[in-house]
């Protein structure tokens, strides 16, 4: 059974300075709609898509090598190395494109990022699964900046303790999402199949890693 949970903090708020804050327990999710325009995000895509060095990583799951359901690629200042589920990631080094987003979302997060994790869903059959962005290296209170691009998606999430807490939104195209505080101590999120979704969506979650 779900409790039902209030969207929004304050449904008036909303503009692409000051978002809406999700109405969680535990959480500081803001959402910024349309933070970037239909031309803007559609040249990003366009880019993203065409240039980025993706690649389909293998994860090590009960002795067998799978491979992970999207295509990804990390990016970032040297030496700021990222490792998920026994995966370690070595950056590649900014493109112009990725500095542009970067200091967009910086100005709104007040939080530098030195590196960003990016995801190809190519089409409803990739995603991710539960989890929560809590490995050691982003700090305690990791502020974790989502922008994404192409397809929209349902991003779920659900509380860690509280099972009946559980919330759903779709991650439209230019969409800036900002996830900081306590929210990974206690939520976890996903982005699951979607039968109907034949377009690819590009995510991007900017990161501080130490």
């Amino acid at each position: 059974m779900y409790t039902q949970l209030s969207l929004w903090e304050d449904p008036k708020a909303e503009s692409q300075k000051h978002g809406q804050q999700l109405s969680l327990p535990d959480a500081e999710i803001i959402m910024y709609r349309d933070f970037f325009n239909n031309i803007e995000s559609n040249q990003i895509f366009a880019e993203l898509y065409g240039t980025i060095n993706w690649k389909q990583e293998v994860a090590l799951l009960f002795g067998k090598q799978v491979a992970i359901p999207r295509l990804s690629a990390w990016y970032g200042d040297a030496g700021k190395s990222y490792t998920y589920s026994q995966i370690k990631m070595e950056p590649n080094l900014w493109t112009p494109t990725l500095i542009t987003i970067k200091s967009k979302i910086e100005a709104i997060a007040g939080t530098v990022f030195n590196s960003v994790l990016l995801n190809l869903y190519r089409d409803g059959k990739d995603s991710v699964a539960w989890h929560s962005d809590d490995e050691s290296e982003l700090g305690e209170n990791p502020a974790i900046g989502s922008v994404s691009f192409g397809a929209t998606r349902r991003f779920m999430l659900r509380h860690k303790y509280q099972k009946e807490m559980k919330l759903e939104i779709q991650l439209t195209p230019g969409s800036f999402l900002l996830m900081k505080g306590v929210t990974q101590h206690f939520w976890q999120h996903q982005i699951p199949k979607a039968a109907k979704v034949t377009e690819p969506r590009i995510n991007l979650t900017f990161r501080k890693v130490s």
